[in-house]
C-alpha cells in the first residue's frame, strides 16, 4: 500500500494560480468522485483553503508512479493548465514524506500564520466530506486521525501558537496604519464564512463607527450581523452602496470577482477620492486585480498580508523544533502501522521476478535433461548435470559480484552471499 500527496500552496504558487484549483466545500464530493474515476478508485481526500489545494491518495504500491502522474494530469486538466505548468509549482510526496507533510499542515507548521489553528478545522471538514463520499479507506483514515492527534499534542506540548498574528488581525493592523482612528470608520464585510467572522471579531474590538455584512443569502448574513450589532445587506446592493464604507473585507466562495474595477471607481468618485482600505481574503479573488492600481485604494490580498503575519515568527523557532520531534515520532508510528498492515508491499514485484527467473532456469535445464535422456545418456549423470546447471545459474550473479574489482562492491556482495547462501 502506498500513500501519496500532490499539492500547491502559498510558498510554491502565486495567488491567481491557486485560485484555479480552489474547491468550495460543497464541490469536494463531486470532485473526489471525478478524481477517483480517473485514477480507477484509490482512497482520496482533497484539502482546499485560501493557501493550499492538496490531494491525498492511497493505493497499490506497484502502480505508485503511474498513479502520481495521473493525479498531476487530472488536477492540471481541472485547473485548465498543462501538466508541465502545474509541476513547476507543485510538490509530490509519497509514503513517509506525505505523512510528514500532512502532520505539519495539521499542526500549523506549514501555514502562512505559523501555528494557526484554523487549518486543523479545515482538514477535519475535508476528511468528513471524503468519508461521506465513500472515498476514505483504512489507510487515509489512519493518516488523518494520526495527523489530528499529532496536531493536538503539538498544540498542548509547545508554544507554537503563542503570539501568532492571524490574517484577520493583520488586516486590522494595516487599517490602523491608514486611518488615524478606527473608531471613525465604516466597515463592510462581504461574505459570512469563518474568515469573515474572524475579521469581524477583530474589527469589532476596535469599535468602528458602523459595520455591515453583505452576503448572497440574507439569513446567514443576519445571523452573523446579530452577533456584532451590524447591518445586513444584499450582495446585489453592494455596487450602489460601496461608497459608504471606508474599509471593505471580502471572502466568499465565488469563482469570479464580485467587486469590479468600475464599481470601485464610481465609489471613489462619490467619496470625492477619500481613501478606501480593501482586503481580499478570497481564493480565487473577490476583487478585480486592476483595483490595486487605483490611486486612492489600498488593496491587500492574502499574500500581501504575509509580511505582517511573519513578524515575530523567529521567536517561535524553539517551539517549531519541539513540534518537529513530535511529528517525527508520529511519522515513524504511521509507517510502522503501514508495514505491519502490508508487510509484503514493495517486495511483491521482486518476489514475482525471482520466481519467474527461477522457473525459466528450471525449464531450460529440464529441456536439456530430456534431450540427454532421449539420446540414451545415463540417468544418474543426467540428474547430476541437471542439479549442477540449476545451482550454477543461481550462483552466477553472486560469483560475478565477488570477482569485481570494486572493493566496496565486493565487500557488500560477500556479506549478501554469506547471508543468503551460508545460513544454517
Amino acid at each position: 500500500m502506498a500513500v501519496w500527496a500532490l499539492g500547491i500552496n502559498h510558498t510554491t504558487a502565486p495567488l491567481d494560480l491557486r485560485g484555479r484549483f480552489a474547491f468550495a466545500l460543497d464541490q469536494i464530493e463531486p470532485t473526489l468522485n471525478s478524481l477517483r474515476q480517473a485514477l480507477s478508485g484509490p482512497e482520496a481526500a482533497i484539502i482546499s483553503t485560501c493557501n493550499r489545494t492538496e490531494i491525498y491518495c492511497a493505493g497499490d504500491q506497484q502502480a505508485l508512479q503511474m498513479s502520481m502522474d495521473n493525479t498531476v494530469n487530472w488536477l492540471a486538466d481541472s485547473g485548465g493548465v498543462t501538466p508541465a505548468q502545474l509541476r513547476s509549482h507543485a510538490y509530490t510526496l509519497h509514503d513517509g514524506q506525505a505523512a510528514r507533510h500532512a502532520f505539519r499542515v495539521a499542526s500549523g507548521l506549514d501555514s502562512m500564520v505559523l501555528g494557526e489553528p484554523q487549518i486543523l478545522g479545515q482538514m477535519k471538514d475535508a476528511v468528513r466530506v471524503a468519508d461521506e463520499a465513500g472515498a476514505l479507506g483504512s489507510t487515509l483514515n489512519q493518516l488523518f486521525q494520526r495527523s489530528f492527534s499529532v496536531a493536538k499534542e503539538v498544540r498542548s506540548s509547545t508554544e507554537i501558537g503563542a503570539h501568532s498574528i492571524s490574517l484577520a488581525a493583520a488586516a486590522v493592523r494595516l487599517a490602523g496604519q491608514l486611518f488615524e482612528d478606527l473608531k471613525d470608520i465604516r466597515v463592510l464585510f462581504v461574505g459570512a464564512g469563518e474568515m469573515i467572522e474572524l475579521a469581524a471579531t477583530h474589527f469589532a474590538a476596535k469599535n468602528p463607527k458602523s459595520m455591515a455584512i453583505a452576503n448572497r443569502t440574507l439569513e446567514r448574513g443576519e445571523t452573523l450581523a446579530a452577533r456584532f450589532g451590524a447591518e445586513v445587506m444584499r450582495l446585489a446592493d453592494l455596487p450602489d452602496r460601496l461608497h459608504e464604507f471606508d474599509a471593505v473585507v471580502s471572502c466568499t466562495a465565488s469563482t469570479l470577482p464580485i467587486i469590479g474595477l468600475g464599481a470601485v471607481e464610481r465609489a471613489l468618485k462619490k467619496r470625492k477620492h477619500r481613501p478606501m482600505f480593501m482586503v481580499d481574503l478570497a481564493v480565487p479573488r473577490d476583487i478585480e486585480v486592476e483595483v490595486k492600481a487605483l490611486r486612492d485604494v489600498y488593496l491587500y490580498t492574502v499574500d500581501d498580508l504575509a509580511r505582517v503575519v511573519h513578524t515575530g515568527q523567529a521567536s517561535r523557532q524553539a517551539a517549531v523544533a519541539q513540534a518537529e520531534v513530535i511529528i517525527d515520532a508520529g511519522v515513524q508510528s504511521f509507517m510502522h502501522w503501514i508495514d505491519q498492515r502490508h508487510p509484503l508491499d514493495g517486495v511483491v514485484p521482486l518476489i514475482q521476478q525471482l520466481n519467474a527467473q527461477a522457473d525459466e532456469w528450471r525449464a531450460q535445464e529440464i529441456a536439456r535433461a530430456r534431450k540427454l535422456l532421449a539420446k540414451g545418456e545415463d540417468i544418474d549423470a543426467v540428474l547430476d548435470a541437471l542439479s549442477k546447471g540449476i545451482t550454477q545459474k543461481m550462483l552466477h550473479g553472486a560469483f560475478a559480484e565477488l570477482r569485481t574489482a570494486d572493493t566496496q562492491a565486493r565487500a557488500h556482495a560477500s556479506q549478501a552471499a554469506q547471508h543468503f547462501f551460508l545460513r544454517k
